[in-house]
């Protein structure tokens, strides 16, 4: 039984349905067409740990409308939460993120008003720095998130493989700023992410609740920190 009041019963997935979860975050991982060694690497280390009978195997994404007709109606909207973290915890929320993240909502039959303020945090990647689109002060962004913050951050860890999914994506540090230099000068400026991501306390609490439930199954929680 969990430390809260929420029956364990009805706080973890089956077998079934936690492969489903991660076959729909891999789909939100992947939705920006950028796959990097390091999350291949990820992946790979996912698959061999957790599902080594499907080592070698293409543990592919499911749509939208695929995840719908599986996931159980009560795991819904903490999967679409896990989904924003995830989207959100390199720093860049893109548009095919957002899109992605609409079309699963659209799937799942939920009205959720909180996704659309996450395009307040949208990112043109056409620019040259990695700044938001619509660039605003960071109080504006603390009271037009508000109902967004609230809503993620009552999100609950419900897998062993599911947190240790976030464990890996989610970095323990804020990833430090750095300059990059090209022929000895200066041609980007790159902040942390910490700066980058509004969202950043709440993609570092969520990493916290995988931990602790990792710790409270029983298992070593010294390789993620």
């Amino acid at each position: 039984m969990s430390s809260d009041s929420t029956p364990t019963s009805a706080r973890e997935c089956s077998p079934q349905q936690a492969e489903l979860w991660l076959r729909g975050l891999l789909g939100i991982a992947w939705a920006d067409g950028e796959y990097s060694p390091e999350e291949q690497r990820l992946i790979e280390d996912l698959i061999r740990s957790d599902w080594p009978e499907e080592e070698g195997k293409d543990l592919a994404p499911l749509s939208p409308e695929e995840l719908a007709a599986q996931l159980q109606p009560e795991l819904r909207e903490d999967f679409l939460r896990t989904a924003v973290m995830t989207a959100v915890a390199d720093g860049v929320y893109s548009e095919p993120e957002d899109r992605l993240l609409h079309q699963l909502a659209t799937a799942f039959g939920l009205e959720l008003p909180q996704l659309h303020l996450l395009k307040a945090t949208l990112v043109d990647k056409r620019a040259t720095s990695p700044s938001p689109a619509k660039a605003q002060p960071e109080s504006s962004y603390t009271d037009l998130l508000a109902p967004l913050r609230k809503w993620l951050d009552s999100i609950q860890v419900r897998d062993v493989r599911v947190a240790r999914f976030l464990c890996r994506m989610i970095p323990a540090h804020c990833p430090f700023e750095r300059d990059v230099v090209l022929f000895g000068r200066k041609v980007l400026h790159i902040p942390p992410m910490c700066k980058l991501n509004p969202l950043y306390d709440q993609v570092v609490a969520l990493r916290c609740r995988a931990l602790s439930f990792l710790a409270e199954a029983g298992e070593d929680i010294s390789q993620y920190t």
